[in-house]
């Protein structure tokens, strides 16, 4: 077994980071001592000297260092390359990174450009990288706008990162096409001079169902289901009452948003008649029974592990599932006998989970509520059954509240917004979403269900797909401490090792200017979430076990923790049942845990490009409006700016500054014109302008008509009489 100071120093040998198995392997550790190993590994995590990667790699904790590759995402005002690590997680700001080239014959980089380069810091902490080589970073595909002109066919591609046009090759070109969204491929990478190829149709770019269908295919989502998957999902049967606990009876009811399709869970709550628990909660949530359906390897199964979940696109969802069993024979529709797995949780006073009960059942639900009905105690006189429900819901969420703030789960309450279309299917505005109490009811219901799930599979000693979210990053929760003392407030002594210590942060910021910033850098400081078997707990929600298990429908890490439980608890008639988890790729479930893992960030990344589009094509009507806003990030190129009502974000060049010669003061994270004296801080409120806005290449530029920080101007007086 190493020290700690010879596993550091091993560590930060590792250009590539490394795993924790390859560390084991290269000291020779096995059996018992891997416990030890882990146990030195988290002391220097929490020490803040190594950290994790998203590949799950430990590196050195001072980052960028070492052979990495970058991108080009920018030009500053002098033409100079604004860099990034390729695999950079935030959206913004990026590190401040000096691009160095020994060679001065060498082309300069463009946009999107990939580097491969040494990445150095020096003692004043700012980085530097030396470039090696390029790397090709020819897309395999292209999604743009087909345009035909005098020379031929082109596409314009609608990535704002590239923004150039590629030649169409003659064989695939086709007047038709003009002005369409197209899909092209690249035949021949070494030779481009030979041009794209036309290998989809999308559809009309003026159409307005086509925002979401770039952000589809840039993201490689996969949109249609075969014929022969089309063909097996009708040949499906629901199962009957034989060998399944009957809940029909039970006043079941599903809580949704007003736009749901798939009804996965249904939930219900009445008080604990045990004497032992006074005051204690009966809580059952009842999940559709999809691995009756999609069963272990069959045409659907494969499918749906490729796309691992459902995306949710302002104006549609692509299903993980056909819709005939993810609206219809999963759906739980209310008056509907419907298959499903229920989990009976009962609840002290304190919202404590004292027991639960996995079953196979047959359930009905007795009603389809929306979020805003529930939480208006909608009229209810002629089911007082249900209305008596909804009551006992609030109660036993009331108790699970309490556990809730008792363990300290992270409580960040970041505004989202909502696309609202007319009917022509154009945007007609962007809108809060206002978070409800029964919001949060469903929530905690759906967490506890969660809790149990993974309980019962530990202790069944079954392969589980955990849902585990690790410690937050070291470097950027000493960035948010610094950014606390520059907004006025004081950081906490201790350091930021529980959820309950960012809970802190968030009431001392409570109701004041930088409260919903200061939530989004915490939110920054965060690791990702992930789907993995190794159970580390879930940092967030301050819990020690947690497996999905309440949307088989749309995630399928869920529907591997069904399999999972049915096999565990003999639920199956048959022992080597295609309902079961099979042992096989139980063998893969790293990998697995990985694939679903990736997918999931492609599906949210494309969710947000869609919604970010939608923001563009709505400002695209109000070129030239003024809104109020706020700066949410700075970097050397300029600042990032979300404006207020609509809520939706853009970017304002340095060169749409008032005043010029702004330089960027990594340390402090603003733009200062030493000319005019003007500066640009993180969370200064500003008024800006829409002067540009394309949702086709997902562009908002801003240009900054005034803010406070122009009042700060060192005699403006004197500069006029130079004049």
């Amino acid at each position: 077994m190493p020290s700690k100071e010879e596993l550091y120093s091993f560590i930060q040998k590792q250009n590539n980071g490394i795993l924790r198995r390859e560390i084991a392997i290269a000291y020779q550790i096995k059996g018992a001592k891997r416990t030890q190993l882990r146990g030195l590994i988290k002391e220097l995590k929490n020490q803040g000297l190594i950290k994790k990667t998203r590949s799950r790699r430990w590196i050195a904790a001072d980052n960028l260092t070492g052979i990495r590759e970058l991108e080009v995402y920018g030009l500053n005002i002098d033409g100079e390359p604004l860099i990034k690590p390729v695999d950079w997680e935030q959206q913004f700001p990026f590190p401040d990174i000096n691009l160095k080239t020994q060679n001065k014959n060498i082309p300069a980089p463009g946009i999107g450009d990939i580097l491969l380069c040494r990445l150095e810091k020096n003692e004043k902490g700012y980085h530097s990288a030396r470039l090696i080589r390029r790397i090709d970073k020819t897309p395999e595909k292209i999604v743009g706008i087909y345009q035909k002109t005098l020379n031929g066919g082109i596409v314009i591609s609608a990535d704002r990162h590239t923004l150039r046009e590629y030649q169409v090759n003659e064989n695939s070109t086709d007047d038709k096409f003009d002005g369409e969204l197209i899909v092209a491929s690249i035949p021949n990478k070494r030779n481009r001079h030979e041009g794209v190829k036309v290998t989809e149709r999308i559809g009309n770019a003026s159409d307005p169902s086509a925002i979401s269908l770039i952000a589809m295919h840039k993201a490689n989502i996969r949109i249609e289901f075969s014929k022969k998957i089309i063909e097996d999902a009708e040949k499906l049967s629901s199962p009957t009452i034989h060998n399944r606990t009957d809940l029909r009876d039970v006043p079941l009811i599903t809580i949704d948003g007003e736009d749901a399709r798939d009804f996965d869970d249904a939930v219900f709550a009445e008080p604990d008649t045990d004497e032992i628990n006074p005051g204690g909660w009966h809580l059952i949530v009842a999940v559709a029974d999809v691995a009756w359906f999609v069963r272990s390897g069959t045409s659907i199964d494969l499918e749906a592990y490729k796309r691992s979940n459902s995306v949710y696109f302002p104006d549609r969802v692509v299903p993980m599932l056909p819709e005939i069993i993810s609206n219809n024979l999963c759906s739980l529709l209310p008056y509907e006998d419907r298959a499903c797995i229920a989990v009976d949780l009962w609840i002290d006073n304190d919202g404590n989970l004292k027991r639960h009960h996995f079953s196979r059942a047959l359930m009905k639900s007795h009603g389809r509520f929306t979020y805003e009905q529930v939480e208006k105690s909608c009229d209810l006189n002629k089911q007082s059954s249900l209305k008596d429900t909804i009551n006992n819901l609030f109660k036993a969420y009331k108790a699970l509240e309490k556990a809730r703030k008792k363990r300290g789960a992270l409580e960040l309450n970041i505004p989202e917004s909502k696309v609202i279309f007319d009917e022509s299917g154009r945007v007609k505005s962007l809108e809060t979403i206002k978070r409800l109490k029964s919001h949060k009811l469903i929530e905690e219901f759906m967490i506890t269900a969660n809790v149990a799930a993974g309980i019962e599979l530990t202790n069944l000693k079954q392969p589980t797909m955990f849902r585990v979210h690790d410690e937050p990053d070291v470097e950027k929760t000493k960035e948010l401490l610094s950014t606390l003392k520059e907004f006025g407030y004081k950081p906490p002594k201790s350091k930021l090792f529980r959820a309950a210590d960012f809970n802190t942060i968030i009431s001392k910021t409570s109701d004041k200017k930088h409260e919903t910033l200061i939530q989004e850098l915490i939110l920054r400081c965060q690791s990702r979430a992930e789907y993995c078997p190794e159970n580390i707990g879930h940092f967030g929600l301050n819990l020690r076990t947690y497996a999905h298990f309440t949307s088989p429908i749309r995630r399928y890490a869920d529907l591997l923790v069904h399999r999972a439980l049915i096999t565990g608890l003999n639920f199956s008639e048959e022992k080597d049942s295609s309902e079961n988890l099979s042992e096989d790729f139980s063998k893969i479930f790293f990998e697995v845990g990985k694939n679903i893992s990736i997918n999931e960030r492609l599906a949210i990344s494309a969710e947000r490009d869609a919604f970010d589009r939608y923001s563009a094509s709505y400002l695209e009507n109000h070129i030239g409006e003024t809104y109020k806003g706020s700066v949410r990030g700075v970097s050397k190129s300029g600042l990032f700016i979300t404006i207020d009502n609509p809520s939706a974000d853009g970017f304002v060049p340095i060169t749409k500054l008032p005043g010029r010669r702004y330089k960027f003061n990594s340390i402090k994270k603003c733009l200062v014109s030493h000319m005019s004296g003007s500066s640009y801080n993180l969370g200064d409120d500003v008024l800006v302008r829409v002067i540009e806005a394309s949702a086709f290449t997902s562009t908002v530029i801003f240009e900054v008509l005034s803010d406070k920080s122009l009042k700060n101007r060192k005699k403006p007086e004197k500069r006029r009489n130079r004049k």
